[in-house]
Protein backbone atom coordinates (compact mmCIF):
# COMPACT_ATOMS: atom_id res chain seq x y z
CA UNK A 1 0.00 0.00 0.00
CA UNK A 2 1.43 3.39 -0.88
CA UNK A 3 1.87 5.39 2.28
CA UNK A 4 -0.05 9.07 2.19
CA UNK A 5 2.60 11.68 3.60
CA UNK A 6 1.41 14.40 4.70
CA UNK A 7 3.97 18.03 4.59
CA UNK A 8 3.27 19.14 7.97
CA UNK A 9 6.89 19.80 8.26
CA UNK A 10 8.70 22.36 5.86
CA UNK A 11 12.42 22.18 4.83
CA UNK A 12 14.55 24.71 5.99
CA UNK A 13 16.75 25.76 2.55
CA UNK A 14 19.52 26.99 4.36
CA UNK A 15 20.52 23.68 6.05
CA UNK A 16 21.85 20.60 3.71
CA UNK A 17 18.27 19.22 2.68
CA UNK A 18 19.15 14.92 2.58
CA UNK A 19 19.51 14.97 6.52
CA UNK A 20 16.28 17.17 7.29
CA UNK A 21 14.16 14.17 4.50
CA UNK A 22 16.08 11.66 6.73
CA UNK A 23 15.34 12.99 10.01
CA UNK A 24 11.57 13.73 9.05
CA UNK A 25 11.34 10.11 7.34
CA UNK A 26 12.96 8.43 10.17
CA UNK A 27 10.60 10.10 12.83
CA UNK A 28 7.57 9.03 10.99
CA UNK A 29 8.57 5.54 10.50
CA UNK A 30 9.45 5.31 14.49
CA UNK A 31 6.02 7.07 15.18
CA UNK A 32 4.21 4.51 12.92
CA UNK A 33 2.62 6.68 10.57
CA UNK A 34 4.84 5.22 7.81
CA UNK A 35 3.64 1.39 8.55
CA UNK A 36 5.53 -1.66 7.92
CA UNK A 37 4.63 -2.84 4.14
CA UNK A 38 3.74 1.10 3.64
CA UNK A 39 5.34 1.78 -0.27
CA UNK A 40 7.21 5.56 0.08
CA UNK A 41 8.25 7.23 -3.55
CA UNK A 42 11.42 8.96 -4.33
CA UNK A 43 9.24 11.14 -6.81
CA UNK A 44 6.16 11.48 -4.17
CA UNK A 45 8.59 13.16 -1.63
CA UNK A 46 10.59 14.95 -3.64
CA UNK A 47 7.78 17.04 -5.40
CA UNK A 48 6.37 17.23 -1.77
CA UNK A 49 9.26 19.05 0.03
CA UNK A 50 9.51 20.70 -3.57
CA UNK A 51 13.36 19.71 -3.55
CA UNK A 52 14.94 17.44 -6.54
CA UNK A 53 15.02 13.91 -5.81
CA UNK A 54 18.78 13.43 -5.36
CA UNK A 55 18.50 14.52 -1.27
CA UNK A 56 15.55 12.22 -1.28
CA UNK A 57 17.63 9.27 -2.56
CA UNK A 58 20.40 10.74 -0.15
CA UNK A 59 18.07 10.12 2.84
CA UNK A 60 16.62 6.71 1.77
CA UNK A 61 20.48 5.17 1.68
CA UNK A 62 20.72 6.02 5.20
CA UNK A 63 17.10 4.63 6.24
CA UNK A 64 18.04 1.01 4.66
CA UNK A 65 21.50 1.75 6.48
CA UNK A 66 19.48 1.47 9.57
CA UNK A 67 17.39 -1.58 8.42
CA UNK A 68 14.15 1.17 8.22
CA UNK A 69 13.51 0.69 4.34
CA UNK A 70 14.29 -2.14 1.90
CA UNK A 71 14.58 -1.94 -2.12
CA UNK A 72 12.20 -5.03 -3.75
CA UNK A 73 12.30 -5.16 -7.36
CA UNK A 74 9.02 -4.78 -9.10
CA UNK A 75 7.58 -3.54 -5.92
CA UNK A 76 9.40 -0.01 -4.64
CA UNK A 77 10.70 0.80 -1.93
CA UNK A 78 8.91 -0.38 1.26
CA UNK A 79 9.41 0.45 4.66
CA UNK A 80 10.87 -2.94 7.12
CA UNK A 81 8.84 -4.79 9.57
CA UNK A 82 10.60 -4.58 12.84
CA UNK A 83 13.59 -6.49 13.67
CA UNK A 84 13.58 -8.36 16.77
CA UNK A 85 17.22 -9.08 16.67
CA UNK A 86 18.08 -6.06 15.66
CA UNK A 87 15.70 -4.34 19.31
CA UNK A 88 17.88 -7.17 21.38
CA UNK A 89 21.01 -5.55 19.65
CA UNK A 90 20.59 -2.38 20.57
CA UNK A 91 19.56 -2.93 23.97
CA UNK A 92 22.61 -4.67 24.56
CA UNK A 93 24.51 -2.21 22.97
CA UNK A 94 22.39 0.82 24.63
CA UNK A 95 22.93 -1.00 28.51
CA UNK A 96 26.92 -1.31 28.10
CA UNK A 97 27.54 2.01 26.84
CA UNK A 98 25.32 4.22 29.15
CA UNK A 99 26.32 1.91 32.29
CA UNK A 100 29.96 3.14 31.47
CA UNK A 101 28.38 6.93 30.86
CA UNK A 102 26.69 6.46 34.82
CA UNK A 103 29.84 5.30 36.33
CA UNK A 104 31.86 8.25 34.84
CA UNK A 105 29.06 10.83 36.07
CA UNK A 106 28.94 9.69 39.53
CA UNK A 107 32.83 11.07 39.48
CA UNK A 108 32.22 14.19 37.88
CA UNK A 109 28.63 15.30 38.33
CA UNK A 110 28.32 19.12 39.91
CA UNK A 111 25.27 21.04 40.84
CA UNK A 112 24.31 22.75 37.72
CA UNK A 113 24.20 18.91 35.86
CA UNK A 114 21.53 17.99 38.17
CA UNK A 115 19.43 20.93 37.78
CA UNK A 116 19.59 20.70 34.65
CA UNK A 117 18.30 16.57 34.67
CA UNK A 118 15.88 17.72 37.50
CA UNK A 119 14.77 20.19 34.93
CA UNK A 120 14.35 17.80 32.18
CA UNK A 121 12.20 15.46 34.77
CA UNK A 122 9.77 18.22 35.67
CA UNK A 123 9.22 18.78 31.58
CA UNK A 124 8.53 14.62 31.23
CA UNK A 125 6.07 15.13 34.06
CA UNK A 126 4.35 18.00 32.58
CA UNK A 127 3.74 15.86 29.28
CA UNK A 128 0.62 14.02 28.82
CA UNK A 129 0.22 10.41 28.17
CA UNK A 130 -1.38 10.73 24.70
CA UNK A 131 1.45 13.25 23.67
CA UNK A 132 3.67 9.88 23.07
CA UNK A 133 6.09 11.91 20.50
CA UNK A 134 7.21 14.77 22.48
CA UNK A 135 7.90 12.29 25.58
CA UNK A 136 10.10 10.51 23.04
CA UNK A 137 12.39 13.84 22.11
CA UNK A 138 12.53 14.51 25.86
CA UNK A 139 13.47 11.06 26.88
CA UNK A 140 15.89 11.69 24.18
CA UNK A 141 17.28 14.60 25.52
CA UNK A 142 17.54 13.09 28.80
CA UNK A 143 20.23 10.42 27.53
CA UNK A 144 21.69 12.86 25.08
CA UNK A 145 22.60 15.09 28.20
CA UNK A 146 24.13 11.81 30.38
CA UNK A 147 25.84 11.06 27.63
CA UNK A 148 27.05 14.85 26.89
CA UNK A 149 28.05 15.39 30.30
CA UNK A 150 30.29 12.56 30.70
CA UNK A 151 32.17 13.59 27.23
CA UNK A 152 30.24 10.57 25.49
CA UNK A 153 28.33 12.47 22.98
CA UNK A 154 29.86 10.60 19.87
CA UNK A 155 29.45 7.46 21.59
CA UNK A 156 25.39 8.59 22.15
CA UNK A 157 25.35 9.80 18.40
CA UNK A 158 27.07 6.13 17.08
CA UNK A 159 24.22 4.62 18.87
CA UNK A 160 21.73 6.41 17.38
CA UNK A 161 22.14 5.03 14.64
CA UNK A 162 22.42 1.58 15.56
CA UNK A 163 18.46 1.59 17.62
CA UNK A 164 15.83 2.72 15.57
CA UNK A 165 14.49 -0.57 15.67
CA UNK A 166 14.62 -0.60 19.17
CA UNK A 167 12.80 3.30 19.28
CA UNK A 168 10.40 1.53 17.37
CA UNK A 169 9.29 -0.55 19.75
CA UNK A 170 9.35 2.21 22.20
CA UNK A 171 6.46 4.11 20.65
CA UNK A 172 4.66 1.40 20.31
CA UNK A 173 4.92 0.44 23.77
CA UNK A 174 4.05 3.97 25.03
CA UNK A 175 0.54 3.68 23.81
CA UNK A 176 0.09 0.80 26.28
CA UNK A 177 2.19 1.91 29.27
CA UNK A 178 1.90 4.97 31.40
CA UNK A 179 5.31 6.94 31.13
CA UNK A 180 5.30 7.70 34.69
CA UNK A 181 7.03 4.47 35.56
CA UNK A 182 10.33 5.92 32.75
CA UNK A 183 9.91 9.01 34.42
CA UNK A 184 10.23 7.49 37.57
CA UNK A 185 13.36 5.50 36.31
CA UNK A 186 14.73 8.47 35.19
CA UNK A 187 14.29 10.67 38.96
CA UNK A 188 16.35 7.25 40.01
CA UNK A 189 19.33 7.68 38.02
CA UNK A 190 19.79 11.37 38.82
CA UNK A 191 19.27 10.14 42.57
CA UNK A 192 21.74 7.75 42.42
CA UNK A 193 24.27 10.28 40.12
CA UNK A 194 23.94 12.96 42.69
CA UNK A 195 24.44 10.91 45.57
CA UNK A 196 27.53 10.00 43.78
CA UNK A 197 26.04 6.48 44.34
CA UNK A 198 28.27 3.98 41.56
CA UNK A 199 26.22 0.97 42.29
CA UNK A 200 23.15 2.18 42.59
CA UNK A 201 23.12 4.35 39.25
CA UNK A 202 24.35 1.59 37.57
CA UNK A 203 21.48 -0.69 38.43
CA UNK A 204 19.06 2.26 38.40
CA UNK A 205 20.15 2.88 34.10
CA UNK A 206 20.30 -1.21 33.62
CA UNK A 207 17.20 -1.76 35.22
CA UNK A 208 15.90 1.12 32.80
CA UNK A 209 17.18 -0.20 29.55
CA UNK A 210 15.86 -3.76 30.24
CA UNK A 211 12.72 -2.25 30.90
CA UNK A 212 11.90 -3.10 26.53
CA UNK A 213 12.50 -6.33 27.41
CA UNK A 214 9.62 -7.13 29.51
CA UNK A 215 7.19 -5.08 26.83
CA UNK A 216 8.48 -6.84 24.07
CA UNK A 217 6.37 -9.94 24.55
CA UNK A 218 2.90 -8.23 25.34
CA UNK A 219 4.02 -5.29 21.75
CA UNK A 220 4.30 -8.52 19.48
CA UNK A 221 1.32 -10.04 20.49
CA UNK A 222 -0.50 -6.98 19.80
CA UNK A 223 1.31 -5.74 16.33
CA UNK A 224 2.26 -8.93 15.14
CA UNK A 225 2.49 -7.93 11.56
CA UNK A 226 4.43 -5.01 12.54
CA UNK A 227 7.42 -7.76 13.64
CA UNK A 228 9.98 -9.39 12.17
CA UNK A 229 10.58 -12.83 13.81
CA UNK A 230 12.95 -15.08 13.88
CA UNK A 231 11.99 -19.07 13.11
CA UNK A 232 10.90 -21.03 16.23
CA UNK A 233 9.03 -18.33 17.87
CA UNK A 234 10.76 -15.38 20.60
CA UNK A 235 14.41 -16.21 22.18
CA UNK A 236 14.61 -15.64 26.09
CA UNK A 237 16.73 -12.63 26.66
CA UNK A 238 20.18 -13.48 28.48
CA UNK A 239 21.25 -10.68 30.38
CA UNK A 240 24.24 -10.82 32.79
CA UNK A 241 22.83 -9.98 36.71
CA UNK A 242 22.94 -6.82 37.98
CA UNK A 243 24.94 -5.98 40.42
Amino acid sequence: MMATIANDRGLDPALPIAPQVFRILRNRIIQNDLKPGNLISESEIAKLHDVSRQPVREAFIKLQEQGLLAVRPQRGTIVNKIAYAAVLDARFLREAIEADIVSILVQIADDSLIATLRAQLDLQRAVTEQNRAEFIQLDERFHFTLAEAAGKGGAWKLVEGLKSQMDRVRFLSLAQFPVAKLIDQHAEIVDRIAAADRQGANKAIRCHLREVLSDLPPIVAAYPEFFDLPEGGLPLPVNAPIQ
